[in-house]
Formats: C-alpha cells, structure tokens, sequence
C-alpha cells in the first residue's frame, strides 16, 4: 500500500465557487457638438486628463504622399501589376480564402 506524504494533499486547488456575474454597464461617453472645436481640432485625441486636443493644421504642414493615399476599396487583382510585391502578396491572400472555403465545406 502507497501511502501520500502529508504535504502532498494540501497541493490541489479546489473547485472555485462561481460567483454572481453581473452586467456591465455601458459608460456614456460625451459627444462633441460646438462647430468651431469640430472644425479645429481632433476631438478625442487627447487621451490625459490634463490639456487640450491636438490642433488641426492647415493643409501645406501635412506631407504630400498623405493626400494621394488610397482611402476607398482596394484595387482588382486584375489591375495590380504582376511584377510588385503587393500583387502576389494578394495573391497569396485569395489563395487562402480560398482553400479556407473549400476545407469548411468538407464533411469531415
């Protein structure tokens, strides 16, 4: 017979009561609404308790690649050149939505 050295079984944890979960509540976060802050500044920008919003400029401090960047969808494949690197990282991208379509609709 195999006998347990005492310290041994004071080791294991026991099971953990579950405690009430309540709901959150949703915090009721201000929203700007003066026409003349939401015109100058970058309202919630400033994430301290002390200071103010970063101030927007007038368009000659930004740099000029930020106004030729592409902000709607993205180009076809069909429209990328093939000699980049951005076409085959696309393709790369349906190539796996694709076979993650075709393995989900696997049985098994």
């Amino acid at each position: 017979m195999y006998v347990l050295p005492i310290g041994v079984l004071g080791l294991g944890k026991g099971k953990k009561k579950a405690g009430k979960l309540s709901t959150m509540e949703k915090k009721e976060l201000p929203v700007e609404t003066d026409p003349e802050k939401l015109v100058n500044y970058v309202c919630g920008s400033n994430i301290y308790v002390t200071g103010e919003d970063v101030q927007i400029k007038p368009d000659s401090e930004y740099p000029e690649w930020l106004w030729s960047l592409n902000t709607g969808k993205a180009p076809r494949i069909e429209d990328l050149d093939p000699n980049t690197k951005q076409y085959w990282l696309r393709v790369r991208t349906e190539g796996m939505r694709r076979n993650n379509r075709l393995r989900s609709m696997r049985k098994f």
